[in-house]
């Protein structure tokens, strides 16, 4: 199992039990997340993006316009942060003090990189296609020449991360077990829906296997 070296960036000082550095859970997080947070400062301005993404071994990709400022922005060879977070549950404890979420997170902190190889940039799309929704690239069109021509794709190593997780129940002080009230936790998830087809569909086609197995039927 390889581990991250801990940096003075990532080194978890608040909690630090609860802090990973092994690519095993730092992949795990981010391979089940759906956008990140894209973090970076502009004319002393502080910004942060939330945008979709996708992995592929130890770079995590983003794309977006040619055109866009902030992707010129972080194009430039600057430090960014990017995080992912996924929360699990709501703790809730005795005291208001000690509420607190169960979750899983990761930090990351690392310089871009314009890719221009085409094989990587087609392999980075179908990445963080199937980041959304594994199945989808194999039943969409492709994106054409001129589509490619107007996106623009920024790889990060995986290389300065750590990820930092909760779980369990509320912890109260020792003379708070005996306040009547009561504590424990209420998990949380991502949870789909019934899809909604598009109003402009012209063909009846049945939703998708890939999508369907999805859905959550409530009793």
């Amino acid at each position: 199992m390889a581990t991250l070296p801990i940096t003075e960036r990532t080194k978890i000082s608040r909690a630090p039990k609860k802090g990973d550095y092994t690519e095993e859970t730092i992949y795990s997080i981010l391979d089940e997340g759906l956008f990140c947070h894209v973090s970076y400062v502009e004319k002393e301005t502080p910004m942060c993006i939330p945008t979709g993404y996708g992995r592929i071994g130890n770079k995590l990709y983003i794309h977006g316009s040619v055109g866009s400022h902030f992707m010129r922005a972080i194009a430039d060879g600057r430090t960014v942060c990017l995080s992912v977070s996924l929360i699990d549950g709501l703790v809730l404890a005795r005291s208001a003090f000690s509420h607190s979420v169960n979750y899983r997170s990761v930090v990351m902190f690392a310089k871009g990189t314009v890719v221009t190889d085409e094989e990587e940039r087609w392999d980075s799309l179908i990445a963080i296609t199937e980041q959304f929704i594994s199945g989808r690239w194999d039943n969409v069109r492709l994106p054409s020449k001129s589509e490619m021509q107007k996106t623009m794709i920024i790889s990060f190593p995986l290389e300065e991360a750590s990820a930092k997780t909760r779980s369990g129940p509320p912890n109260d002080d020792e003379e708070d077990y005996d306040f009547p009230v009561w504590a424990g936790v209420l998990p949380l998830k991502l949870q789909a829906q019934t899809p909604i087809t598009d109003p402009k569909m012209q063909f009846d086609l049945p939703v998708p296997e890939y999508v369907s197995k999805l859905i959550v039927n409530e009793v």
